[in-house]
């Protein structure tokens, strides 16, 4: 599918779009395919090292001759694109990307085969909040000290590992950058969905709707996920897409819900 979508006239794949396609023919045991796209996905401006090397549906590449190849192509790309960077904060925020995503990786794994209610996730959340409260001391120190660490101060991933730490912070954190992350976004500095996502996560928190319908939760009745309640739902894919966030029935399907929003 990803290969006939490519091929359409009007197609203009990201590096996201190709990475994605690598990721789905290595799943597929197609080796060859998979490193022709992360090819291209470097070529397109793909610059996300850490989560390639940590990226559990390219695992089976990792014994390949071409893998090790393939990530010093990369990381060569993004250190020449990203030259004038702040590369001592850049690789400080690569290493903490790490950790806020690593102990999330785990997330699945533990709750298909332990459960919920087991020691094995009561263990797994202690870690993550172990983990989100030493990344946010530090990512709030660099704030606090650089303002918000923007795309042209640490790249595209500086800016992103910024905003997963917040996200993952508690409320008072949230509140208190909010209005420095809005700023970052209308100056570029900061992905406009990423900052979608934390009003939606401050807004729920408050009790109040939310704007995007990026925030699910569980229904304490049937125990099944649904969406929080969603401010103008008619209209929410047309917030969605001002933003760049695909639309919500497709969103829906990653949580396994078949959703579409109510007609205008």
């Amino acid at each position: 599918m990803y290969d006939q979508a490519f091929k359409a006239k009007d197609s203009k794949p990201t590096s996201t779009d190709l990475y994605n396609a690598a990721c789905s023919w290595a799943l597929a045991g197609d080796a060859k395919k998979a490193f022709a796209y992360l090819d291209r996905a470097t070529m397109a401006g793909w610059d996300n090292p850490a989560h390639v090397k940590q990226d559990a549906d390219l695992r089976g590449l990792h014994s390949d001759k071409r893998w090790a190849p393939m990530l010093q192509k990369l990381e060569a790309t993004v250190a020449k694109t990203e030259a004038n960077l702040n590369q001592p904060l850049k690789r400080e925020l690569e290493g903490i990307y790490t950790t806020d995503q690593g102990v999330r990786s785990k997330v699945d794994s533990v709750r298909k085969k332990f459960g919920m209610k087991s020691p094995q996730w009561d263990a797994l959340m202690a870690e993550m909040r172990t983990i989100d409260e030493r990344n946010t001391k530090r990512v709030t120190e660099i704030i606090d000290q650089y303002g918000w660490p923007g795309k042209n101060l640490v790249g595209r991933m500086g800016s992103l590992t910024a905003f997963l730490v917040i996200q993952h912070a508690d409320a008072p954190v949230q509140q208190k950058y909010l209005p420095m992350m809005r700023e970052a976004a209308a100056k570029g500095e900061l992905a406009k969905g990423n900052l979608a996502l934390l009003e939606d996560r401050v807004l729920v928190r408050q009790g109040k709707p939310q704007i995007y319908g990026s925030q699910l939760r569980t229904n304490p009745d049937t125990q099944k996920m649904e969406f929080s309640p969603i401010e103008d739902e008619a209209h929410v894919d047309e917030r969605r897409s001002a933003v760049g966030l695909e639309p919500i029935a497709v969103y829906a399907k990653r949580f396994g819900l078949d959703y579409a929003p109510p007609q205008k």
